[in-house]
């Protein structure tokens, strides 16, 4: 039952992600729809209803087929004009910013919903049409069938004129990172919250003489789902840690848990089964996804190529927001499992990683930009000054202001350029 339930969070996920997701509901939905309106035709109700407003049910063969014709033709052309814009965003996307934005606005439910509408659209018309030619002229008229394909197809110019003004807004840069930080941001506030709720925050444990458990396979880390172990582990007076953050690239062979007491040969198997390891280093925003997301679209635009400092300083503002509140995670994590008295332990994402991962790649790539720099300067000194933050931490931040220190009296050419940003240091006292 639990690989089943494994199976299907799996499935949802990589579903929801796809395109075709709502284009394949939607048409399906749509061809129900015709064969109902089809089938309600001849029901008296319908009937009397059309005696009575004759003039919203078209009653003539060829007006129909006229109209029908019509609203395929036009309907293809919104179809194949609104996929190509599809494309052309994804490409602009990919080159001007970054390839990992590609799934986030593959993924988007509203442009799904549009281009299903399209597609489900034509459908029903074109099984209108065809029963319609089934009939024949002499047949009963197909009022109802048409009235709703005429509703649908104005929906379809409605959805379009809607569809230009949200993909020209989801390409824009502001909007792509505004996005990912309030998810990232989101998250980050929802663990500072569960960890003052339900989490005990430890500094150290001793684990010398704990079961290994080692990774079977490569990839990311997405998460232990304690949902999937067995109650027999649940009830054990044990505990576990979960060595790796979330996200944190793992080698096949590489430690992945730690177990304080013995456990049976099928238990080790159900702990391995709860692990969820992904290919995919982007799959999501949560824990440091998102913020490996804006850190390259800073080193992006930081490129000669696209040269856009501007993005690279937005992406900063918004990474130094993140970092304060990341650098206040506890290192490590204590809570009992739900309804059971197993200890489950995590690890959070250190302060040198994070410097590793997220600063020192824009700090690399902005050295010889002034502009860019003062924004990177100022952003660690605002992390520095966050109350909540460890005074270990809060030492490896400072040690990453050092670094940019050296670098600018290194690669800032400019003297007034060079004395200026290194005033900014005096301010904060580095």
């Amino acid at each position: 039952m639990k690989t089943i339930i494994k199976f299907l969070q799996k499935t949802y996920r990589e579903v929801l992600r796809s395109i075709a997701f709502y284009p394949v509901l939607i048409s399906i939905l749509c061809v129900v729809l015709a064969m109902v309106t089809l089938t309600l035709e001849d029901v008296k109700i319908i009937e009397s209803i059309k005696e009575k407003v004759p003039y919203l049910f078209i009653q003539d063969y060829e007006t129909a087929r006229s109209i029908l014709s019509v609203f395929i033709g036009g309907i293809i052309s919104l179809t194949v004009f609104s996929f190509s814009m599809v494309m052309v965003v994804l490409s602009q996307a990919s080159s001007n910013f970054s390839p990992r934005l590609l799934p986030g606005l593959v993924s988007n439910s509203k442009h799904q919903f549009i281009l299903g509408t399209y597609v489900g659209t034509l459908l029903y018309c074109i099984i209108i049409l065809t029963s319609l030619g089934a009939r024949g002229i002499d047949a009963n008229t197909v009022g109802l069938s048409t009235m709703f394909a005429a509703i649908l197809s104005v929906s379809c110019i409605g959805l379009f004129v809607y569809f230009i003004h949200s993909i020209s807004g989801a390409i824009q840069i502001q909007n792509i990172i505004d996005k990912i930080f309030e998810k990232c941001n989101g998250f980050a506030d929802g663990e500072l919250r569960n960890s003052d709720v339900s989490k005990i925050a430890l500094q150290y444990i001793d684990t010398s003489g704990w079961i290994v458990l080692n990774s079977d396979k490569t990839g990311y880390f997405r998460g232990f789902d304690s949902k999937l172990l067995k109650k027999s582990i649940e009830k054990q007076e044990n505990q576990i840690e979960v060595i790796p953050y979330l996200n944190q690239h793992l080698w096949q062979g590489m430690p992945i848990l730690r177990i304080k007491e013995t456990v049976l040969d099928d238990e080790l198997k159900n702990l391995m089964f709860c692990i969820d390891i992904s290919s995919d280093r982007h799959e999501d925003d949560k824990g440091v996804g998102g913020m490996i997301k804006l850190m390259e679209i800073a080193v992006k635009a930081m490129s000669p190529g696209i040269n856009d400092p501007g993005t690279a300083i937005d992406a900063i503002a918004k990474l130094g927001r993140l970092l304060s509140k990341y650098l206040q995670f506890p290192h490590i994590t204590s809570q009992p499992v739900e309804s059971g008295k197993c200890i489950l332990i995590k690890n959070n994402i250190t302060a040198t990683d994070l410097m590793r991962i997220i600063v020192q790649p824009i700090r690399l790539y902005a050295k010889q930009d002034s502009a860019v720099i003062h924004e990177l300067i100022g952003a660690l000194q605002f992390i520095t000054k966050g109350p909540n933050i460890s005074d270990e931490n809060r030492a490896l931040v400072f040690m990453e202001l050092q670094n940019l220190k050296e670098d600018i009296k290194e690669h800032i050419e400019n003297t007034a350029d060079r004395k200026q940003l290194l005033k900014l240091f005096k301010k904060g006292m580095v």
